[in-house]
């Protein structure tokens, strides 16, 4: 039976082979210090009965007023272990918490608009896009960076939607 617990520092060890793949990005020893230290109830890992990570997710809680929302900053699976609803109910847990602890609007994250078996999935989970940020993930100095979108999945402090309601044009990075 998998079961979910919060990330530790001991994990940034253990998440190699869960991070090792084209799609998940990965940051520096910095960046996953600060969400531990921020926003821990945000950052998770889904372990095997073993000990085996098998998948984590981080987001984090911002915005202001009516954009104060939870935000998926990542999300992924060990290859061997898709296709099981790991990270659907990693997904379940973030919204919750931004849900129910935070108050948030809104759940919001960035998917490559190139993959289409996340973005399906989070359609199923109700989220939309809510606008393309064009150039969102650089691939270099000399090259244009791989358009994202921005989707959204209103909570229910949002009983209206609005938050779902898609922009209407697309933006760049710096207009975040």
């Amino acid at each position: 039976m998998t079961s979910t617990r919060l990330f530790t520092c001991d994990d940034l060890f253990k998440f190699n082979r869960v991070n090792l793949d084209p799609l998940t990005e990965t940051y520096n020893l910095q960046f996953y210090f600060k969400y531990m230290a921020r926003w821990p109830d945000y950052f998770s890992v889904a372990e095997s009965p073993s000990g085996r990570m098998m998948g984590y997710i981080m987001g984090k809680a911002e915005g202001l007023k009516t954009e104060w929302h939870g935000h998926v900053t990542a999300v992924t699976v060990a290859p061997e272990f898709r296709r099981l609803g790991l990270a659907a109910r990693m997904m379940d847990g973030l919204e919750f918490i931004s849900d129910k602890i935070y108050n948030g609007y809104f759940v919001d994250l960035f998917v490559r608009r190139s993959n289409d078996v996340a973005v399906g999935m989070y359609e199923k989970m109700g989220y939309v896009v809510y606008r393309t940020v064009l150039g969102y993930y650089s691939s270099g100095a000399d090259e244009d960076g791989e358009d994202a979108f921005d989707m959204r999945k209103a909570l229910s402090r949002d009983p209206d939607k609005k938050s779902m309601v898609p922009l209407g044009r697309d933006v760049h990075p710096h207009e975040l």
